[in-house]
């Protein structure tokens, strides 16, 4: 037995895990420079704490990666119910900084199940879709994989984590796409997103109002279909503004200050602002290792999680962050490439899953930190301080190596 795990190891992708490393390292060595000068016990310090989740985040990542892909294909909508009751739980504990997103069980630190049901609603839509393939063309066959995301994308939103909620839905466009959906039914499922977006500038939903309408006109669906698809969005655009009055205060100012951080610059923009100071202020070759102003006097709020590539900026430079997205765009790519070359339909639509999933926290991260989003409270992968994250990366990278081996009797 031990020997056909080893040769299934052998047989596996280890650029994945090694980059994952590398990475994880880089995170460790930003942390305890956060960290230097911190007063207090270790638990109360990032680098210990990430340092501590670091052996079950490899012990987890054992496990999954010899669990065999026939037992996460049975087993993975059982799965799926027991993290919707997982995602509940904290609403009936107590409120941790004004939401329901851990649960505590008498340690120094929380459990937050949000972060596995990344993975998991992937693995479900994966074997949904997989075993659905030949139907794909009909539209009502992409209506279980979308009430399938929306049901603890919903939970997590309300508790409330809009990042995560977000992360959750993005998957199952990209993985409808592989799996030979019509990109009509693709188009259906984003234009009420884009209605609403380009409702606020009339320029821009007239552009998309003609867009609508050359592409139904291309799909040729039924008269009926077609009016109600146009004029359906065009009522969602008039909506806009009452969805924007349900946005809370917060979440609006960080919209507004995207594009005029001047309007707040101590309130909403304050994080924006000083994380690109901190990025500028490193240079190419940055300030040295524990010498960042930004991160030591406190001026840079998160730097241990949402902001931590800031950190990395102001203290190794802009070359540390391009190895950093140069090291994430192998990992992706190579996924992807995993993905497409792999036999098994089931697996390479969890791959693309997994694949979307780390794209999006990349971008998402990288991208707030320079002002080109508005902030969204979440972790860059392996570098970023967070136990829960930690563990649920090192999880879909198992699955990654582990499903991208061709069917053997693992």
């Amino acid at each position: 037995m031990i020997q056909l795990f080893l040769q299934k190891f052998k047989e596996s992708t280890l650029s994945i895990l090694a980059i994952a490393l590398f990475l994880t390292g880089v995170g460790l060595i930003t942390l305890k420079s956060i960290s230097t000068g911190h007063e207090g016990n270790y638990f109360q310090q990032s680098f210990y704490k990430q340092l501590f989740f670091l052996l079950p985040a490899l012990i987890v990542f054992l496990i999954a990666f010899f669990i065999p892909r026939h037992t996460i294909h049975r087993y993975i909508y059982g799965l799926y119910g027991f993290m919707i009751l997982l995602i509940l739980i904290p609403f009936l504990g107590e409120e941790i900084a004004s939401t329901y997103r851990w649960i505590r069980i008498g340690l120094p630190f929380g459990f937050q199940p949000s972060e596995f049901a990344k993975w998991i609603v992937v693995i479900a839509l994966a074997r949904y879709l997989s075993d659905h393939n030949l139907e794909m063309n009909y539209f009502s066959v992409s209506i279980a994989p979308i009430i399938i995301v929306l049901i603890p994308a919903s939970i997590v939103l309300n508790q409330p984590d809009l990042g995560t909620a977000i992360i959750i839905l993005v998957p199952v466009l990209p993985m409808l796409y592989w799996i030979g959906a019509r990109p009509f039914h693709l188009f259906l499922m984003v234009a009420p997103l884009v209605s609403i977006l380009t409702a606020f500038h009339w320029l821009s939903f007239s552009i998309w109002a003609s867009i609508m309408v050359y592409v139904i006109f291309k799909a040729k669906p039924n008269l009926v279909f077609s009016i109600s698809t146009f004029f359906g969005n065009l009522f969602l655009g008039l909506l806009s503004p009452v969805l924007w009055g349900l946005l809370k205060e917060y979440q609006k100012k960080r919209i507004l200050t995207l594009f005029n951080p001047e309007i707040d610059p101590l309130g909403a923009a304050y994080q924006i602002i000083q994380s690109k100071t901190a990025v500028g202020a490193g240079g190419l070759f940055g300030k040295g290792w524990g010498q960042g102003t930004q991160t030591h006097l406190k001026f840079l709020p998160v730097q241990e999680s949402d902001f931590i590539i800031s950190v990395v900026g102001e203290e190794f430079g802009f070359i540390a962050i391009l190895i950093l997205i140069t090291l994430f765009s192998l990992f992706i790519l190579r996924t992807m490439r995993l993905a497409y070359n792999v036999d098994d339909r089931f697996s390479s639509l969890v791959l693309v899953g997994l694949g979307t999933i780390f794209t999006a926290h990349v971008f998402v991260n990288f991208a707030m930190t320079v002002g080109m989003i508005p902030v969204k409270g979440l972790p860059l992968p392996f570098v970023s301080y967070g136990g829960s994250f930690l563990l649920s990366s090192y999880i879909m990278v198992a699955l990654i190596m582990n499903l991208s081996i061709d069917p053997k009797d693992y």
